[in-house]
């Protein structure tokens, strides 16, 4: 494009080029309305009708934008000028490291100080699902303030990489290998996967490290070639010289880090920029205190005298008694490390022993959560049998039985055994559990309720801990025992917008005493010697915590800031045990969805909206509107939305505060009604679906309530969940119960004639789908076989719908005239719903009136799992 000084790029004004490259033109230039020099990258006149390349310039901006690091460039602004992109970023002053490498290499100090800052850029990039592809000494600017890694032009997400043939052509050595039709990359930085056309992960970004390292120290690349194919070729099988044969004083600790990140096979290199990084800090301990580190000591000259001989045997057993006084009272190194498995955790617990743990997971096998258990050191988890649908575990004081929650039920499992869950009593929404020495068991069973205590074996279940409305609490959970066995923490929060009034407490197995500890909206655990972990202004965080007193003493040290946190539970994902084991899932947010419309095969015929945090999607009865309710930004407050699907056109229109959830559209789809809490109480509420106007209360406010389930066709009942199922006559204040039972009953629904009822409920142990006559439920039918959930009615009545324990869309013919008959279930397709993310969200699909098309709330594959991170000895850190 050429652009001259003086230009205007909408509000800058370019000033100087500061070069050009294969893939964009970069011009210096001021930002006008801040009066800041910025430095702006367009697309080359050549490329610019490059649809790749308009791509990759495209990637960049969105790899960039979701980055925000010290070590990573800045993007301030995108804007268009006469058609082209232009990308607007932080003008950075200083010198590439290409430009610093022409004058030699660099001293050790600055090689460690440039490498951890450049680990720190990767780290960022890595956890937020983004691989770099193209780092090297060019793409790394040394400023005044650090490196900062520039140029993700190639970057991208590492489960969108596709794979290219090992025959596509070859780009020459002194350039980018960015034109279509060739690897992307540059051939000197690039993995051996990544030259034969293989995926790339973020693995390769560190064997591209580590040939950037090799070149700081000895000045040279460590793949060099004549040819391309000379280059191609020592990458795949040669090794670079030793850096000891290049720079004798270079440490053999630095040496050994470099050929691990060069490691031909990605499983044998360190597998995170993060364990990079902690290596080259500890080398850079040792070289600030004179030692080259891992270097062995000079060997001693044969034949001394016999006297020396007996000298060094006296010093060696008086060193030995020192040897072992320091030994006593040397702090334990703090070790950090990730696990080498993909997994990503939704909840995870520590065995006591502090060798184990358990997480719940996605098994693609399963189509399902399960309990994953993984020993430290080992390569794989493996799954735990019986642990379908499996939320929140929590391990027996012995290390040898799992607690968790699955389809409305506490249940318990052996760890290794493999044996049958066994069910200890109802949880409908359970959130979390401990276990002590002496058989107790605590859980929260319920999402509105308090902490209830059972038996391990199993018994009724006897309240322990009850809300405190005072202080507006809707919610007991997260019990964890203190070491005397007898005392425990928990959490009592506000879900109803008072979040600032959320706490730690400490309660008693013996008395109704309960302390306060600290305010806070996250889990907490006790931790030796001596402290108290949970979340604090987004990070984790350690304190000291008196035993005696229950209460924190001197400063609260932050841990990480990496921890994933789920504000919709308020529960960070970390775990304790023993005298410093450390275990956290590491990335932010919540995985996505999004609303596809499907035929009776499956195929995709439609998607109505961008991916976001949805559930309980519902149809409009004239099928051109869908309600839906949405997490808002913050985390924690759910609101009810409209999407108009003519015109692709969303409207929120509930405005919290707290949850607003579960729509229910009228028979003439004017209206929405709608579960929500007002004043730290639940009711129903109705609504114009077009936003105008106030909402309605429908119900009077009641403890707890899972729903609206339905709405009849002649809009004269709603039904509904409280613990029982229930069903009001709109025209008469007091509801009424379906069936009073022990089980739990979810998404039942009016038949269209109104005269029978379909519901799934767990009074087998598993979801199943039953039909009942309305309103005297005294009799009914089991239509699923094997588990089923969430049932739905063709408009006509002709046909039930329903999804299996495996997540597959089952249709069953059925007849409604008189008695009740059902036909054989037919298998549609298999869905890929989300996991539920919050207590009320509980419907994953609707059908059209015709049955033939579903809309299905399916989870948007992550782009790559984030790091499952340990740390041992982590208080040593603390107390230094």
């Amino acid at each position: 494009m050429g652009l001259t000084s003086g230009t205007k790029l909408g509000p800058y004004e370019i000033q100087s080029s500061l070069g050009a490259g294969g893939m964009g033109e970069v011009y210096r230039a001021r930002d006008t309305r801040l009066d800041r020099t910025v430095a702006i990258k367009i697309l080359p006149e050549h490329l610019s009708g490059s649809p790749t390349a308009r791509l990759r310039f495209d990637r960049e901006a969105r790899a960039i934008s979701s980055l925000s690091h010290p070590n990573i460039c800045h993007l301030y602004d995108v804007g268009q000028h006469e058609g082209d992109s232009y990308l607007v970023m932080e003008y950075l002053e200083g010198e590439t490291l290409a430009d610093r490498l022409r004058k030699g290499p660099l001293p050790l100090e600055q090689v460690l100080k440039v490498g951890t800052e450049i680990c720190e850029g990767l780290e960022k990039a890595h956890r937020s699902g983004v691989v770099h592809r193209d780092l090297k000494p060019g793409n790394i600017m040394l400023t005044k303030s650090g490196a900062k890694l520039m140029d993700f032009g190639l970057a991208k997400a590492p489960a969108a990489l596709g794979t290219l043939s090992s025959s596509h052509s070859l780009a020459t050595v002194s350039q980018p290998l960015t034109t279509e039709g060739t690897i992307v990359g540059t051939i000197h930085y690039m993995a051996p996967e990544q030259v034969e056309g293989k995926e790339a992960d973020t693995r390769s970004d560190l064997f591209a490290l580590g040939a950037v390292l090799y070149e700081m120290v000895t000045g040279k690349r460590a793949f060099e070639g004549k040819t391309t194919a000379s280059t191609i070729a020592a990458i795949l099988a040669a090794e670079p010289k030793p850096i000891s044969a290049l720079q004798p004083l270079s440490p053999p600790a630095l040496d050994h880090l470099i050929k691990t990140c060069l490691a031909k096979d990605p499983d044998e290199r360190l597998q995170t920029a993060h364990d990079v990084k902690v290596q080259l800090q500890w080398i850079a301990q040792g070289s600030q205190t004179g030692v080259a580190a891992g270097r062995p000591a000079a060997q001693g000259t044969p034949n001394r005298p016999v006297w020396l001989l007996v000298s060094l045997l006296s010093l060696a057993v008086a060193g030995g008694g020192v040897a072992w006084w320091v030994s006593a009272h040397r702090t334990p190194t703090t070790m950090y490390f990730s696990a080498p498995m993909a997994l990503a955790a939704n909840d995870v617990a520590f065995a006591p022993d502090g060798k184990t743990i358990a997480l719940v997971a996605y098994s693609e096998q399963a189509n399902k959560y399960v309990i994953w258990r993984y020993q430290i050191g080992d390569r794989e988890a493996v799954v735990v049998p019986g642990t379908e649908d499996a939320s929140h575990p929590f391990w027996s004081p012995d290390g040898r039985a799992i607690g968790f929650f699955a389809d409305g039920k506490l249940k318990k499992v052996e760890a290794v055994a493999g044996m049958s869950a066994q069910v200890l009593c109802d949880a409908p929404n359970g959130r979390g559990g401990t276990w002590n020495r002496d058989g107790v068991i605590l859980f929260a069973p319920e999402v509105f309720k308090g902490i209830y205590r059972i038996s391990s074996a199993g018994g009724t279940p006897v309240e322990l801990t009850r809300l405190d409305t005072s202080r507006s609490e809707t919610t007991n959970r997260w019990p964890v025992f203190l070491p005397d066995q007898r005392h425990f923490l928990y959490l009592a929060a506000n879900f109803s917008g008072e979040y600032q009034k959320d706490a730690i407490y400490v309660g008693s197995l013996d008395s109704n005493e309960k302390h306060l500890v600290v305010s806070a909206s996250s889990n907490a655990a006790y931790a030796e010697p001596g402290y108290l972990l949970y979340m604090r202004n987004n990070a984790l965080v350690a304190q000291p915590f008196d035993l005696r007193t229950y209460t924190l003493k001197g400063d609260a040290h932050t841990i990480s800031d990496e921890v994933q946190y789920l504000p919709t539970i308020d529960l960070a994902l970390f775990a304790v045990a023993g005298k410093g084991a450390l275990v956290m899932q590491t990335g932010k947010g919540t995985d996505k969805s999004e609303l596809l419309w499907l035929n009776r095969n499956g195929k995709q015929v439609g998607i109505a909206g961008p991916p976001g945090l949805y559930g309980n999607v519902s149809i409009s009865p004239d099928g051109r509107r869908i309600a839906f309710d949405k997490m808002e930004t913050d985390g924690r407050h759910w609101d009810i939305w409209i999407h108009e699907l003519a015109n692709d056109a969303m409207a929120r229109i509930t405005f919290g505060p707290g949850l607003n959830q579960l729509p229910i559209w009228s028979l003439d789809g004017k209206q929405v009604v709608y579960s929500a809490i007002r004043n730290s109480q639940w009711g129903l509420f109705s609504k114009s679906a077009d936003g105008s106007g106030s909402e309605r209360p429908i119900s009077s406010m009641i403890a707890s309530i899972q729903g609206p389930w339905d709405w009849s066709r002649d809009g004269k009942l709603l039904m509904w969940q409280n613990g029982e199922l229930w069903y009001l006559l709109l025209s008469d204040p007091h509801p009424k119960p379906v069936f009073q039972n022990s089980w739990i009953v979810r998404n039942a629904q009016f038949s269209p004639d109104g005269k029978w009822i379909a519901y799934s409920s767990n009074e087998t142990g598993s979801w199943e789908i039953y039909v009942s006559p309305f309103p005297h439920a005294d009799s009914k039918w089991q239509v699923s076989r094997g588990g089923g959930e969430e049932p739905r009615w063709r408009r006509d009545g002709k046909e039930l719908f329903y999804l299996s324990a495996e997540g597959k869309m089952i249709a069953v013919p059925v007849k409604t005239t008189g008695s009740f008959e059902a036909g054989s279930p037919v298998t549609l397709f298999q869905t890929h719903p989300r996991q539920p993310i919050s207590a009320l969200d509980h419907i994953s699909y609707d059908v059209s009136a015709d049955g033939q098309k579903f809309l299905v709330n399916a989870k948007v594959d992550a782009p790559s799992a984030a790091p499952l991170s340990f740390i041992l000895n982590w208080a040593s850190e603390i107390e230094k």
